[in-house]
């Protein structure tokens, strides 16, 4: 099995790094346009299934017979790229996966579908795990009331800069600072604005951390729950004091898409980003806290169930677990797309193509568990 993987970038990296070491794959193609991340990726990655190319994911006539052959192609770039890289997989008769957000693009779906192949989206931690957690804990109830997601990726300590390190990039950090989230109030979809909503949660090994609405989210998870489910509702999680730091910076416009003089072409968000970058990335260990809260009722009496997930830095591998959380889930629905364990075809998010117990068998297989506890609330 050859697959192409978009990207090699924090998550892109990560997904090789998952794919070279599974029977069947027999091919792991990573395509980037910075000679200098292909040589770090090669560096560190020394597989006899890899192999690399420099090519810019915008350019579809250099991918196009790089990709050719491939059973899946797996985008881990920019998400305004999509749509383009989904037709091309979809033209060369591979399944396409995305960490992203649903295209709307019902033609494309209907094309995917006649050639009997998978454009998956949401595949990575949120949406992507977190929606499939939503799902499994909502199981067995007669009729669910609610659910409550917190989500973050935090540093092994709390130091530094805004308390907090670039798990996947700059840009993707402002985005979800700067773009709604949807939730569910009376089983119907509404938004929240980003940074808004903040309150302070304890935590099982991490103390008191900082909770508010970000953007990405759940994706379309919201949508689909509409009319089942009264409430929804999906916080990220910080250390304290990060939330007033960031949006000290956002108040002032300092991620505004606004260029800054007429002499330059870099806009107040670029500058922004280059900064975030020297203040917050580089290497760092890091933990991912996920838990699902969800109530409802069984047999007459409300239960409570809670799924919660903690995963670490790996030191074994040097991948974080932010790496690990948002990259295996997409290398995992990829092998399943290659061994064509779907049949069918069209455009489905993550949680609505996979079985639960079979992707979270998966990532016990990586050392990722899931703890799941019930307790009855009150009588109804």
């Amino acid at each position: 099995m050859k697959i192409t993987v978009l990207g090699a970038g924090t998550i892109g990296t990560a997904v090789a790094h998952d794919l070279c070491r599974h029977e069947g794959v027999t091919r792991v193609q990573v395509c980037e346009a910075r000679p200098v991340v292909l040589r770090q990726l090669r560096a560190r990655e020394a597989h006899p299934a890899l192999r690399t190319y420099e090519a810019d994911a915008r350019d579809i006539t250099t991918l196009e017979p790089i990709v050719a052959g491939s059973a899946v192609l797996i985008s881990c770039v920019g998400p305004h790229l999509s749509p383009a890289l989904a037709r091309l997989a979809i033209s060369l008769g591979a399944h396409f996966v995305d960490l992203g957000s649903p295209l709307n693009d019902p033609e494309l779906a209907e094309r995917a579908e006649a050639r009997g192949k998978w454009i998956v989206t949401g595949a990575g931690l949120a949406p992507g795990l977190a929606n499939v957690l939503v799902l499994r804990a909502l199981i067995g109830f007669d009729a669910a009331s609610s659910v409550r997601v917190l989500v973050g990726d935090v540093p092994a300590e709390a130091d530094g800069a805004f308390n907090h390190r670039l798990a996947h990039s700059a840009e993707k950090m402002l985005d979800d600072y700067t773009s709604p989230v949807t939730v569910l109030r009376d089983g119907q979809v509404e938004t929240r604005d980003p940074m808004t909503g903040l309150e302070t949660v304890e935590v099982e090994g991490f103390g008191e951390l900082e909770a508010f609405y970000a953007g990405a989210g759940l994706g379309a998870l919201a949508g689909r729950l509409a009319g089942q489910l009264d409430r929804l509702d999906v916080k990220v999680l910080r250390y304290p004091g990060h939330a007033e730091q960031m949006r000290f910076l956002l108040d002032l416009g300092l991620a505004d898409p606004t260029v800054l003089d007429v002499r330059t072409h870099l806009t107040y968000r670029d500058v922004l980003v280059r900064r975030l970058r020297q203040r917050l990335g580089g290497a760092y260990r890091d933990a991912v806290v996920l838990r699902v809260d969800a109530e409802g009722e069984i047999d007459g009496e409300v239960r409570q169930r809670v799924c919660r997930l903690v995963d670490r830095y790996d030191e074994a591998s040097g991948l974080t677990a932010m790496q690990r959380c948002t990259a295996f889930p997409a290398a995992a629905i990829a092998r399943m797309l290659g061994r064509e364990r779907f049949e069918g075809g069209g455009h489905e998010t993550l949680e609505g193509l996979v079985d639960p117990e079979v992707l979270l068998g998966e990532l016990s297989d990586r050392g990722i568990e899931l703890e799941t506890r019930e307790t009855v609330a009150q009588a109804a």
